[in-house]
Parts: C-alpha cells; structure tokens; sequence
C-alpha cells in the first residue's frame, strides 16, 4: 500500500469515521457542551481587567480559583437529583443559563458603569461574586448533557432490533470523544473570535479598550442561548420519535424502553443527596466565615464526602470492574491536582515578555485548534491503550515541554534570537511550545468517560457520572489549593497602582517566579509517576 494511501486510510479511520457515526441524538448534548466550549470568549479581557483594574494577589486569584472550582462537586447530588427527575431535567439547563447570564451582566456592568456598581458594592466583590456565579451555573448545565449522551445512544435500531454491547460501547466512545470535540471545537470559535475582536485593541487609549471588553461581554451573552437551544432540541425529537413508534402501534412503556428513558425511578440515595445538601450548607457556611485554612477545611470535607459516596457507588460493581474505576479515578485526579504556577506568570508574559491581548488569542487559537485535531489524531491511541499508560507519557511530554518557558525566564529567548536574527524570539517558542503541547490536552479523559458510559448501571448512569466528575473536578481544586500555597512562599506580584491617583501602591517583582516554575515542574513530574507505581502495586486496574 502506497504512502498516499495509508494517509487516506488513516483519514477515513480516524477523522470520517467519526463523522459517519454521528447521529441527529448526539446534537443536543452536544450544544450543551459547545456552550461551555464558547465560555472562554472572556477569558482574555478577563484576564487583562484583573491586571489593569483590580489589585487582588496571584494568592487571592488562586483562592478565588478553589471556590470558582468547588461547584463542580455539586454534581454528586445534581447527577442523582436528574436520574430522579429525568423528566424534568432541562429546567437545570434553564436555571444554570440564567446564572451564567447574570454573571457576565455583572462583568459588562463594572466595564461600561464602575462608578455605579461600586456605589452599591465594592467592584472587587462584584467580581468575585461574578466569579463564583458562572460556574455554578456551568455545573448543572454540565450535569444534563452527561445525562443527554447517556440518553442520546440508543439501544434499539430503527428496526426495533436491539444493539449489541460491542457496538453500543463503541457508540458512546464517539459520543464522549464528540462531547470533548464540541467543547474544544467551541474554544476554537472564541479564540478565532478574540483575534479580531482584540486586534490592536493594547495600542487604544483606556476608554475604546473598555468599549471593546464591554463588546466581548455582550457578545458571550450567545452562550445561555445556544445551551438553552440544545435542551429544547433534545425536547423535539423524543417529542418526534414518541410519535412515530405510538404510530406504529406500541405501548406507552415500549416506547420508552425503545428510546431508553428511565421507565422507573430508582430509589432514592438519601447517602448522596443528604451528603451533598450537607457539601453546599458547609461550603457556602465556612466560605463566608473568617476562619483561616477555610480552603483546607472544605477541600477535606468536601473530599472526605466524596470518597464515602464514591464508595458506596462502586460497591455495586463487581470487583474487576471496581478494581478498573478505582485505579482510574485515581490517577486522573492525581493527574489533574499539580499545581501550576498561577497568574504571576501569565503577567510576567504580558510585561516582560510584551504578549498582548492579540497574541494571547492567537496562542488560545493555535491551542484549542490543535487540541481538537489531537482529538482525532490519537482516536485510536486513547481507544487502545490503558489510562496509566496515557497519564505516564502525557506526564513526561508535558513536563519537557514547560522546559522552554522556564528557560525563557533565564534569558532562553535572548539567546536564541541572537543566533537567529530575531526569528526564535519569545513569541516564537511560546508558539512552538503551544504548538506541540495542546494536542495532548483532552487525550486522559476521553477513555475515562467512555468506561462509565459503558458500564455503569443503567438506571444510575448520571449519578455515577456525576461522583466520578465530582472526584476529578475535585483534583482542579486540589490544584488551586496546591498553586495558592505555592503562591504564599514564592510572593510574585505586578504592578499595581491607586485607580484615583496613580501612585504605585504594589511594584512589580517576578523574582522569586523562576523558583516557582521550577518547583511546579517538578512536582508535575513526580506525583503521577509515582501514583501509578503504586496503584499497580496495589492491584488496580486502569479503564
């Protein structure tokens, strides 16, 4: 077979393929997961309004991040409370927009009238509660699309026939790999979207800058919309295929097994619904107290409830199947909690290395534009070979790759662009080093979704894929909790002045922010290598 031929192939296997196996049911979820893709349009003006306009530390930012995180453990109760109530779940869709709504009214508010807005709370307290709203928001959008590609692989054929569990397992790896495809594919849209919308916009004087913070704001007021479309689609086609299998004379309970909604309710689990209740009362209680550690205390509260109910959960798998999601879990999450370095050194790139808001589009574009392409690219790769295997190597491929970033801190694009006439400059590498790092972005929780997919119970799917989320989604808080206290003994810290006056109340110091890489890096390399050593020596399996 020619070379030009194994290309082809290779195209038509990995990339057509997919699209042959995509089917009208997959859309709705799939627009639900395109809504969180696009809410990265703001991230960027996001960014760059905390630099210019408020003076809360990499510390507090990190904090920030731990409780931004936290919501996402409220999928435990959300999951079991939609396998309750699967009529009914598109109303958390419809909620959760709302609130995604209200957060970014809030952000267009202290844009276009600060004055206003801090005539009724202070404008760092706004943020902070726009900070916290949208995610919340986010989690029970999240909770039913899980559900909805549950719900969207169907178990019969348009005969009547019933699918095989071979090409049912096979139906929800697209599914699952479409879902991460729509995501990223929506980061592609925002970040295409911020690099013309950001073109020039550092070389502007203050007031059009805001006008143009303030456009990108109202602009991804779309994303409510397009979840909200999504739900009411879903609506209209089992709406659709109710009918025509009544037309064909079946029984109200036929049609239901036929398009698999729950024909019963499962009992409820008072363990995860009383856990949960239990979760938001202590958060929202300590969050708001003076205690110290407060991010400590709910992280072990919050964890130690979800490994109980994860453990009760799994007890109902047989035990290679429980061996195979233990292993799993567990080093995804040790996977996804090292700490990064924080938001010193997104600011030591915008002052010290001259990255304006364009040319972070442009690397936001080339990521999410190569994380999608890696989709397709390692299909077979995830599909083949175990989550240890995987978590090792995108370890290891990524802890090289934040080799030149810390090499640039001591003077690496310096060199370079010497030596090449200005061409390997800090731009240069940082579009290199994006270049070769996204497509391995989404690759470990492809095969991960798939599994429970697959082999959950069938009348618990979005309870188990709500625990499961909330244990991973947990590892992101661990992370934050890991980079605030990284943040503490490392101090990095921007430029900060008086917005009345213009004194300098904070300087700029990045001194201390080589060590912190350095330390990120190494932990970053240690920690899951060491986890799957020792989940292997305790006889776990991996999905």
């Amino acid at each position: 077979m020619s070379r030009a031929a194994q290309l082809v192939r290779w195209i038509d296997d990995n990339v057509l393929s997919l699209g042959r196996d995509m089917r009208l049911s997959f859309l709705p979820p799939l627009m639900v997961y395109m809504a969180a893709g696009i809410s990265g349009l703001t991230a960027i003006v996001g960014t760059f309004f905390v630099k210019e306009y408020l003076g809360l530390s990499a510390e507090f930012l990190a904090a920030l991040g731990f409780w931004a995180g936290l919501p996402w453990a409220l999928k435990m109760p959300l999951g079991h409370l939609v396998d309750l109530v699967w009529r009914y779940k598109s109303w958390l869709v419809y909620l959760g927009a709302s609130l995604v709504a209200a957060s970014l009214l809030i952000m267009i508010g202290l844009l276009a009238d600060p004055q206003q807005m801090a005539g009724v709370m202070r404008t760092e307290t706004w943020y902070v509660l726009s900070a916290l709203l949208a995610p919340i928001g986010y989690v029970m959008q999240d909770v039913v699309a899980d559900a909805m590609t549950v719900e969207a692989v169907p178990h019969h054929d348009e005969a009547g026939s019933p699918i095989d569990q071979a090409r049912r397992r096979a139906m929800h790896t697209t599914m699952q790999t479409l879902g991460r495809v729509a995501i990223i594919g929506g980061g592609v849209l925002v970040a295409l979207a911020n690099v013309f919308l950001l073109r020039g916009v550092n070389l502007l004087p203050e007031a059009a800058r805001v006008a143009v913070y303030v456009r990108v704001h109202e602009l991804a007021l779309v994303i409510p919309l397009v979840s909200v479309a999504g739900v009411l689609f879903a609506t209209g086609l089992q709406r659709r295929a109710r009918q025509r299998l009544r037309a064909e004379g079946l029984s109200a309970a036929e049609v239901a097994a036929r398009l698999a909604v729950h024909v019963q309710r499962p009992p409820v689990n008072w363990w995860v619904l009383g856990g949960g209740l239990l979760f938001a009362l202590l958060s929202v209680s300590v969050g708001l107290s003076d205690l110290g550690w407060r991010e400590e205390l709910i992280f072990g509260a919050s964890m130690s409830i979800v490994v109980a109910l994860m453990w009760r959960l799994v007890r109902e798998l047989d035990p290679p199947a429980r061996a195979t999601l233990l292993g799993t879990a567990i080093v995804v999450f040790v996977f996804r909690a090292t700490p990064t370095p924080g938001a010193g050194q997104t600011w030591w790139m915008i002052d010290e290395l001259g990255f304006d808001q364009q040319f972070l589009s442009v690397l936001s574009l080339i990521g999410s534009a190569l994380t999608l392409a890696g989709l397709f690219v390692f299909r077979r790769f995830m599909a083949e070979r175990s989550i240890y295997y995987i978590v090792g190597l995108l370890t290891v491929v990524g802890t090289l790759l934040m080799l030149p970033i810390i090499g640039m801190y001591h003077g690496l694009h310096e060199w370079t662009a010497a030596r090449t006439g200005g061409l390997v400059d800090a731009r240069f590498i940082a579009l290199v080093d994006t270049a070769i790092e996204s497509p391995l972005g989404q690759i470990a929780m492809v095969p991960m979704l798939a599994w429970i997919a697959n082999s959950a119970p069938e009348k618990l799917k979005a309870t188990y894929f709500a625990v499961m989320a909330s244990f991973t989604n947990l590892a992101l808080s661990a992370s934050q909790l890991g980079t605030k206290w990284l943040n503490q003994f490392f101090v990095v810290t921007r430029q900060v002045k008086d917005p009345a006056s213009g004194v300098v109340t904070v300087p700029a110091d990045y001194g201390q922010l080589g060590d912190l890489m350095l330390v990120v890096l190494l932990i970053a390399l240690a920690l899951p290598l060491a986890t799957i050593a020792l989940a292997r020596l305790a006889g776990l399996r991996s999905a």
